[in-house]
């Protein structure tokens, strides 16, 4: 089903009639179905923001046994592990990225690599990386902290929600909004990111002078239609629960995917980044790269994000009398960039698919000197730009920490992040003596 928060209705085929006509909790549900509202939203929001859905499911979620403490090595939101560094940060794919064997998404396979503010207060944000090869078998995972929005960097998911399937590949990205139960499979060597926000959903970007179309159009998001599965698992089903930055797991005897039908307008969606519409300058200098705004996660602050998701998709460069590339930048937000695919254009060597880095508020970065002395020289003609390249921006106002995995060792002092490379320092020479005169 396509559209961006639409109020949705589906129900699995195989069960007909299984959405209640005219009221959301009768008496007695169609085919004995169990009714259970999931909430993302205070019930006294105001409708616009306001995010429900009923679930018609064969048994409640609450038929569980109790929450137990489980074993985590590298999720966290402990923010204080490493002394504050504000020097730019580079994650070599093939340092941290690599995968391990025999892997899952949850058993080792998540890694936070930096974030900053507080699951309990319900305001921050989180950056974590996967990797695996071994899908999730009869386990699945319920994160009551916040969304989390996914990245595929290699390999497909295949994810299983409460509200149907949904398969998703690199150059694609899903949201999975908080308190909705998943499960992921994967058909070999897997690896991504994931952006994870605290106390607020994902909106679409308001457009202002743009107008009513363009960037990431609501019809282009795409939202599971119903399906069950109605099986007893006699070993017993383990959800796990991420509750306060911490992991739980509980017992079940049955699959959590076992809804039938659902109505509402809050549920998982997904999104392919090749139908991005791109603004772009076509006069001279640069527009804001806010132009690449995929997602919005706002706070209490007008125009402020908690959070951004930015693409830098192919596209045409044709501005006159300027500096094509991302230009030098100090800026009050922090900045996590990942690569998709392909050689970003402002640092084409040592920034590979798979990699990461991170630049602090109020740090000093741009393009490497090579890409500025080329970009300095060339001839300005109308050029693609970024042909075969996917690169992205998770984008925050708050000041991220990186965590003891993220920094490479265990010395508080943060050795083993490794600084971006910039423009080798070059001696200032005198003008000629014509000039002087």
């Amino acid at each position: 089903m396509s559209g961006f928060g639409n109020e949705f209705a589906s129900e699995d085929p195989r069960c007909p009639g299984a959405l209640p006509e005219g009221q959301n909790n009768p008496q007695v549900c169609p085919h004995g179905l169990y009714a259970e509202q999931l909430s993302g939203s205070a019930f006294t929001c105001p409708r616009s923001s306001n995010k429900r859905s009923w679930l018609y499911r064969i048994l409640p979620s609450v038929r569980h046994k109790p929450f137990q403490p489980y074993k985590q090595s590298n999720l966290t939101h402990n923010w204080d592990e490493v002394e504050p560094d504000p020097n730019q940060v580079l994650w070599e794919k093939d340092r941290y990225f690599t995968l391990g064997d025999g892997s899952v998404i949850i058993n080792g396979g998540l890694r936070t690599i930096c974030g900053a503010g507080d699951v309990k207060s319900r305001n921050g944000i989180a950056i974590h990386i996967y990797t695996c090869n071994t899908s999730m078998i009869d386990r699945c995972l319920n994160n009551s902290d916040g969304d989390f929005l996914i990245v595929p960097q290699q390999g497909k998911l295949l994810i299983l929600t409460e509200f149907g399937k949904i398969l998703v590949e690199p150059k694609e990205i899903c949201v999975i909004q908080q308190g909705m139960r998943f499960s992921v499979e994967v058909f070999g060597d897997s690896r991504g990111y994931v952006l994870e926000v605290f106390g607020v959903h994902f909106e679409l970007p308001d457009l202002g002078p743009i107008g009513a179309n363009g960037l990431a159009n609501p019809r282009d998001f795409l939202t599971p239609v119903a399906w069950f599965e109605d099986r007893i698992v006699k070993g017993g089903y383990t959800v796990i629960n991420k509750y306060q930055g911490r992991l739980f797991t509980s017992l079940q005897t049955f699959l959590p995917f076992n809804v039938a039908a659902w109505h509402g307008n809050y549920a998982p969606y997904k999104y392919n980044l090749d139908n991005f519409m791109v603004i772009n300058c076509v006069a001279f200098d640069h527009a804001d790269p806010s132009i690449f705004t995929v997602l919005t996660a706002k706070s209490l602050r007008p125009g402020v994000a908690i959070a951004d998701f930015v693409i830098f998709p192919p596209r045409w460069g044709v501005a006159n009398h300027t500096f094509r590339p991302p230009y030098y930048h100090r800026n009050c937000m922090s900045e996590f960039m990942g690569l998709i695919k392909g050689h970003y254009e402002a640092k084409e060597e040592g920034f590979q698919p798979g990699g990461g880095s991170l630049h602090s508020a109020m740090t000093p970065h741009g393009p490497d000197y090579e890409c500025f002395e080329k970009a300095s020289n060339a001839k300005l003609e109308p050029e693609r730009v970024a042909d075969g390249t996917m690169a992205f921006m998770f984008e925050s106002s708050l000041s991220m920490a990186v965590t003891r995995w993220g920094a490479g060792d265990l010395q508080p002092s943060g050795q083993g992040i490794l600084p971006l490379l910039g423009a080798p320092p070059q001696p200032l020479q005198p003008p000629p003596s014509e000039s002087r005169k």
